[in-house]
C-alpha cells in the first residue's frame, strides 16, 4: 500500500508540475497555484522516503510560489504589470560566485555529517534552484538558463535515487527550460521595442 501511496503522490506532483511549468512560460499567474499544490505533494513524498533535502527545497517552493503570486499579482494593468527583464553580467557573477561558495559549504556539511549519495551535487542542485526561484519570479530571463542547467545536474541525482516519474518530470523540464528561455526572450524582446 505504501508503494502505491508513493507513486500516487509522485504522480500527483509531476502531473502538477507539468502544469506549473506550461503556465509559467505563458506568463500565467495561475501558474503559482499549480506550484505550490505539486510543492505541497512534493513535500510529503520525499519526506516519507527520507530525501530531507529535497523536502526542505519544496518547502522553500511553496514559499517561493506565493511570493511570485503576490510579486505577478501587484500589476494586473497590461502598462504596469512585471515583464521580463534582464541583470547586467556583474550580477550575474556575484550571484553565481555566491552560489558556488554556498554550495561549497553545504557539499562539504553534507558529506561529513550525514550520508548523502552525492553531497556536492545535491548540494550545487539545491543551492541553485534556490537563486533560480527567486530570479524566475522576478522574471529575470536568465532564470531559465539557470535551470537548463540545474535540470541537467538533477537528471543524475534522480537516477541515482530510483525517482523514475522524478527523473521523466526532469527531463521534460530540461526541454522545457530551453522553451522557456526561448518564450520570455521573445516576451523580453517585444518589451523593448514597445
Amino acid at each position: 500500500m505504501s508503494f502505491l501511496m508513493d507513486l500516487f503522490l509522485e504522480a500527483s506532483a509531476v502531473i502538477l508540475n507539468l502544469i506549473y511549468l506550461f503556465l509559467l512560460i505563458k506568463e500565467r499567474i495561475s501558474c503559482w497555484v499549480f506550484g505550490i499544490a505539486a510543492s505541497l505533494l512534493s513535500i510529503v513524498l520525499f519526506y516519507k522516503i527520507g530525501l530531507y533535502s529535497e523536502a526542505i527545497l519544496y518547502v522553500y517552493y511553496v514559499i517561493i510560489g506565493f511570493y511570485g503570486y503576490w510579486l505577478w499579482s501587484q500589476n494586473q494593468d497590461p502598462e504596469s504589470k512585471l515583464k521580463v527583464s534582464t541583470l547586467s553580467l556583474n550580477y550575474h557573477l556575484r550571484i553565481i560566485s555566491i552560489g558556488i561558495l554556498i554550495s561549497l559549504a553545504v557539499g562539504y556539511g553534507f558529506s561529513n555529517y550525514t550520508d548523502a549519495v552525492n553531497p556536492y551535487l545535491d548540494a550545487t542542485t539545491t543551492t541553485f534552484s534556490f537563486i533560480a526561484s527567486i530570479l524566475e519570479a522576478k522574471k529575470i530571463l536568465s532564470s531559465w538558463l539557470f535551470w537548463i542547467v540545474i535540470n541537467a545536474a538533477t537528471i543524475v541525482l534522480y537516477i541515482q535515487q530510483d525517482l523514475v516519474l522524478y527523473l521523466m518530470l526532469t527531463i521534460v523540464y530540461f526541454g522545457f527550460s530551453i522553451t522557456g528561455f526561448l518564450q520570455w526572450r521573445k516576451s523580453y524582446q517585444s518589451a523593448l521595442l514597445q
